[in-house]
């Protein structure tokens, strides 16, 4: 039984005539998506939201972030979220398909921002007040050109998505020691491209020297750049890509642990067992008793 829906824009549009965006506010989100989002789900666009009142806690691929205003998060396609929300919480959100986006960017790819483009990057912002108030702009002013029937309108929400992209990758990238050198942009690529060669052979490679050698660097600069990028081993990297669609597929998939556990490289499943309690704290078993009511 496949317990987790995937939710399109259209779900929310209300009968306007383009699935490509979305933009509301959480208050008027919350009622009108209601009877889709009160149970974990996850989306075929990619999603921001910025809260700016009230509490609650926001689960994204089985990681809990608290809420409270300034919380700014990022959601990709594929992702299951949750949140549990109080009375009182209000903010932004919009969502818009990759299409919308990369139609007009030609250059420009969403999985390029590290937010889209990483399972290992944070998906929450905790604004201060100087960038609260700056996004909040940005954010209302998306609001009030979606409900505009402006000469170029499609451009400019696209130039406002833009500025709320560009400025949070540049908050992570602070975040993450990553500074406007020649050397850090070299790691930040690297790291990327090694994140696309994981997603490509995460179940049939594990090895970092594997990764290296495709990079054309040695395991100890790949280390080196996973922990610069991450604060993460290339292993680290490597095995929680795996433990998360091991999540994934126990939310998804009918098959047996044995069988997922085979699906994902591992023929001893008791080495697959060690590997996502270390990881994840807690057995397969218990992952599916806790998540999969």
């Amino acid at each position: 039984m496949n317990s987790i829906s995937v939710l399109h824009i259209d779900l929310f549009q209300s009968g306007r005539n383009t699935s490509h965006f979305y933009f509301n506010t959480m208050k008027e989100h919350l009622v009108v998506g209601h009877r889709h989002i009160e149970k974990p789900h996850r989306h075929d666009f990619y999603a921001a939201v910025l809260f700016t009142q009230g509490q609650g806690v926001h689960e994204i691929d089985f990681q809990k972030y608290d809420v409270s205003g300034g919380s700014l998060f990022f959601l990709s396609p594929g992702q299951i979220h949750s949140w549990e929300l109080s009375d009182d919480i209000d903010g932004y959100i919009f969502f818009c398909s990759q299409e919308f986006y990369e139609m007009h960017y030609v250059n420009q790819k969403l999985k390029n921002f590290p937010f889209f483009g990483s399972v290992s990057f944070p998906r929450k912002l905790q604004l201060d007040t100087d960038e609260w108030l700056k996004n909040k702009t940005l954010f209302q002013e998306l609001g009030r050109e979606h409900q505009s029937q402006n000469v170029m309108k499609e451009g400019f929400i696209l130039s406002l998505m833009s500025q709320v992209f560009i400025n949070a990758t540049r908050l992570f990238s602070k975040e993450i020691d990553i500074h406007a050198s020649s050397a850090s942009l070299s790691y930040f690529k690297h790291y990327q491209d090694f994140e696309n060669l994981v997603e490509q052979h995460f179940t049939a490679q594990k090895s970092i020297s594997y990764y290296a050698s495709l990079l054309g660097i040695t395991p100890k600069h790949l280390n080196r750049i996973a922990q610069t990028v991450v604060h993460k081993t290339a292993t680290d990297v490597i095995t929680e890509r795996v433990v998360l669609e091991a999540k994934r597929m126990l939310m998804y998939l009918d098959e047996s642990l044995v069988e997922i556990a085979f699906r994902l490289g591992y023929e001893e499943y008791s080495y697959f067992v060690r590997v996502f309690r270390k990881s994840s704290g807690m057995t397969p078993t218990q992952f599916m008793r806790k998540y999969k009511v």
